[in-house]
């Protein structure tokens, strides 16, 4: 922007500043009061200012405990609350200064006064090994260990497969099938291999793990599961679905061991397209476990000890990125979005101490299962939505028209545009924009910015597609292990099997009902475990940037609030910069384009726009992290400082 094009705009906006300045004054300290104690970073939490009712999700928080000489107080680690929680003398249990602990709420906050409670379990001191997870399982209520009678079932089971179970299965054991997973995952629950025909066309051949011939309906391993209805992982933990048992033994895909599945062999045409498919149960023998990084290598022929030691399975990794492509370009034809959104990869020491925050890197090895688990998914809930058969589908509707247009207001600035026609929107329109923005600096800002636009996806008895992939037909069939849906599905589909694709109308009804039910706990539950990942890498990103206070980088504006500007790093890490850090001036917030007009130097914000910063304040209790902006003259002042020392 231009300095007329700054001076119009700063006319223009000066009118409404004088209408807004005496209440953005008087509500400028209110909302820096507030700001503070917000404890995330995107979502910092609307508070109402002039609200004065709490309404209790749940009668236990989890929180530090500060002692005083005659009571103490609990700071809850969930700030919703909004003040202190009171704690008498006698309700402490002994309970030390920094010690994170369980509190029972016996009184609500009112008016002026704090809430009451007791302490109910002392978790251990903050800086604890191991302390910041376990308060986030208490926090949340997480099923941390599984009940006696659903053990003893899961010990019960036998490790090795029953050969009279294998009546009725396919038997693929001769068949050579890989798994291709992280090197530290254990609940290998899908293994794949392709072949070529000679007409030219692809089979594809995804076999996943048949957990539902060991968790019968109504036993206490279902009965858990559902409740459950999701593994959550925590960086250095991980809460599953399933015991260890079934989800590390009998039901991983192990290489070399007879494992059941259900399996979905599709033949693929050369444009990518299913032209006929085959579900069965089956019984299989991994033949190699692989890695995503040795398959890359692989692909790549960087390693020459790893490509010799593979030598004789080449052809078969070859043959699956040839597939994966041909599936990838049709995906992106019919508008699947592909959000350049990068993971954060979070190490940690023997302690459980963050060492190093870095980015994910993915490899066209992850392309490959990605592909192949997101066809085995379109094609299984396909084809039981013509048998009209009671299931669980994964559903991804189309965005709120509102949304877009908020989003179009800031994409406009930037010469993008999502195009819709009469109140609709498909998924080419947003693809198109994602598909402008490859490899430009502001590639990872409007990534986001579509994300937020999007609905979140969910589970429902009712196909309504999947807006996201671009697809008519989608469902989670790949995971049993770890989704109660997935497992619910493959009881489903086995119905089918043994009756001959024929259920009665009171089975219909039984499985219907229960799919309605399933899918609505599946989808809170799945809530839950996103949250709960998302704050436990909130907690070690502040944890690692405590060691970083007055440390400078380069970041990128990725938001822009009413009272603050959020700014993310290179590696992934986020901040925010309040105001009275951004300079010694008042500040015009343009609330639909998302921008900040400085009002002494005339400075304009915009998301997307470079940045440096310098770390002032991370505290992994509240989840937070502070930046201040560093000016040109800071830099050359330090410079200066450098070149008179040497």
């Amino acid at each position: 922007m231009n300095k007329k094009e700054v001076e119009r705009v700063y006319k223009k906006m000066k009118n409404k500043k004088k209408e807004l300045n005496k209440r953005s004054k008087e509500s400028y300290k209110i909302k820096e009061k507030v700001s503070k104690s917000l404890e995330n970073k995107k979502e910092r939490r609307k508070v109402k200012e002039d609200s004065k009712i709490f309404e209790l999700e749940k009668n236990r928080i989890v929180g530090t405990y500060q002692k005083s000489r005659n009571f103490g107080f609990v700071i809850p680690d969930d700030k919703k609350l909004g003040t202190d929680i009171y704690i008498s003398k006698k309700d402490t249990m002994k309970a030390k200064n920094n010690q994170k602990v369980v509190v029972e709420i016996t009184k609500l906050p009112k008016e002026n006064k704090s809430a009451e409670g007791k302490i109910v379990e002392i978790i251990g001191y903050i800086d604890q090994a191991g302390v910041d997870m376990l308060s986030l399982v208490k926090e949340y209520d997480l099923p941390y260990e599984f009940p006696k009678q659903v053990l003893d079932e899961a010990k019960s089971i036998n490790q090795e497969i029953d050969e009279k179970d294998i009546v009725n299965r396919r038997d693929l054991r001769n068949e050579e099938i890989f798994t291709i997973d992280g090197e530290d995952a254990k609940d290998l629950d899908d293994a794949v291999n392709v072949k070529k025909l000679e007409n030219g066309n692809y089979v594809l051949g995804v076999h996943i793990a048949d957990v539902s011939h060991y968790v019968k309906e109504g036993s206490f391993l279902d009965k858990e599961a559902i409740v459950r209805g999701t593994s959550v992982y925590m960086l250095d933990r991980v809460i599953p679905m399933l015991p260890i048992e079934l989800s590390n033994g009998i039901c991983s895909l192990n290489a070399g061991k007879d494992r059941f599945a259900i399996s979905c062999i599709m033949e693929i045409n050369p444009n990518g397209q299913v032209v006929s498919s085959d579900i069965f149960k089956s019984v299989i023998k991994v033949t190699e476990r692989m890695s995503y990084t040795n398959v890359q290598k692989i692909l790549d022929n960087s390693d020459r000890v790893v490509v010799k030691y593979y030598s004789k399975y080449i052809e078969h990794f070859k043959l699956m990125e040839e597939l994966a492509h041909i599936l990838k370009k049709r995906r992106e034809k019919a508008g699947s979005l592909d959000l350049n959104i990068p993971e954060t990869k979070v190490i940690l020491n023997e302690r459980g101490i963050a060492v190093d925050i870095t980015k994910y890197e993915l490899t066209f090895a992850n392309e490959i299962i990605e592909q192949f688990m997101l066809t085995a998914n379109e094609t299984v809930a396909e084809k039981f939505f013509w048998l009209e058969a009671p299931f669980i589908y994964r559903v991804h509707e189309a965005p709120d028209m509102d949304k877009v247009s908020e989003l179009n207001k800031f994409l406009f600035n930037l010469g993008y545009r999502i195009k819709c026609k009469k109140e609709e929107v498909h998924p080419t329109a947003f693809a198109e924009v994602l598909n402008e923005i490859k490899g430009k600096p502001e590639e990872r800002v409007v990534s986001n910015l579509v994300l937020r636009t999007l609905k979140v996806a969910r589970y429902e008895s009712e196909n309504k597609g999947h807006f996201g992939i671009a697809s008519k037909y989608y469902c989670h069939f790949t995971s049993p292990i770890r989704r109660y849906p997935d497992l619910f599905i493959h009881r489903i589909i086995s119905k089918y099997i043994k009756q001959g694709y024929n259920l009665s109308d009171e089975e219909i009804e039984k499985y219907s009902m229960q799919a309605s039910k399933y899918a609505d706990e599946s989808s809170e539950r799945e809530k839950i475990a996103q949250k709960v990942e998302r704050e436990s890498v909130d907690i070690k990103m502040a944890e690692y940037m405590e060691g970083h206070i007055g440390e400078e980088y380069d970041g990128v504006i990725s938001s822009i609030t009413s009272f603050g500007v959020f700014v993310e790093l290179e590696n992934t890490v986020e901040g925010m910069i309040r105001f009275d850090k951004l300079g010694n001036e008042y500040f015009i917030y343009d609330e639909d384009r998302k921008t900040l007009l400085g009002e002494k130097t005339k400075t304009m914000y915009h998301i997307g726009d470079k940045i440096r910063i310098r770390v002032i304040r991370a505290d992994k209790n509240l989840r937070q992290i502070d930046f201040e902006k560093v000016f040109p003259e800071e830099e050359t002042e330090e410079e200066n400082i450098v070149e008179e020392k040497e």
